[in-house]
């Protein structure tokens, strides 16, 4: 079984973030960058899988020069090669771009599985998987818990999480695309035997080439604000609760 992780860079939670003169996106001088963690499930999951059945995991990132620190860093963990797309400028481009980049890269591959994680952590919108899979022509399914390969092993069987503590169980032919839930099993480090193992395995270049032009684009970015505010809530306690509620569910978000 050949798997496909597509993986992110993104920077450093912890980062001190400042936003860069365009206006458009963060200023990236003084930033430290690692693997998006969402990502770093569906890497785990990959291995796991391989461990299981065999195979071959192959990591996929695009990125600038310093996108091969995360590369080695999953080839570190146990994966076997990578690629990387060369791309200097990614948050320029929407997400439909970005897939079609993906896509292109492994339209030889020929994999049997291509797994990413939910979503990014800097943009969050958990969706180049899904678009990825539709340029490719292949099945999806999102946020998954379970991966099952079935004894005929052209089919798998998966486990996706609902709603309110719900679960739903899809049966989906090979080759498909999964985006994998956060959280589903503990991550492994990098031994220092797969450090020394991840500095002669292949990462394979390529080029990005032209892209089109975005259908959708980021004009502005701004910092938080930081604000204190204190409302106070009257009436029966009734009233106060009910009024509390709304606040947290439709404003707050939290609930």
């Amino acid at each position: 079984m050949k798997i496909i992780v597509a993986v992110k860079q993104v920077p450093v939670r912890d980062s001190l973030i400042h936003i860069d003169s365009s206006g458009r996106w963060l200023d990236e001088g003084e930033l430290s960058f690692e693997i998006n963690e969402p990502d770093a499930y569906a890497l785990e999951a990959a291995l796991l899988l391989k461990e299981k059945h065999g195979g071959e995991v192959v990591v996929l990132c695009a990125g600038p020069e310093r996108a091969t620190q995360t590369m080695r860093e999953a080839l570190a963990k146990g994966a076997d090669r990578a690629i990387h797309v060369e791309a200097e400028d990614l948050v320029r481009m929407d997400t439909f771009g970005v897939a079609r980049l993906l896509a292109a890269a492994i339209a030889d591959e020929k994999a049997d599985l291509i797994l990413t994680g939910l979503q990014s952590e800097d943009l969050g919108l958990g969706q180049t998987g899904v678009v990825m899979a539709e340029v490719l022509g292949i099945p999806h399914a999102t946020i998954i818990m379970e991966i099952e390969l079935e004894e005929s092993g052209g089919r798998i069987r998966v486990k996706r999480e609902l709603e309110e503590g719900w679960f739903q169980t899809v049966e989906m032919p090979l080759p498909a695309l999964l985006t994998i839930q956060s959280g589903i099993s503990k991550l492994r480090y990098a031994t220092l035997m797969g450090i020394k193992k991840a500095k002669t395995k292949e990462v394979r270049r390529v080029a990005a080439g032209a892209m089109p032009e975005a259908t959708v684009s980021l004009e502005r970015v701004y910092p938080p604000q930081k604000k204190k505010e204190t409302r106070m809530i009257g009436g029966t306690p009734t009233e106060a609760a009910a009024a509390l509620a709304d606040v947290l569910q439709f404003e707050v978000r939290v609930i």
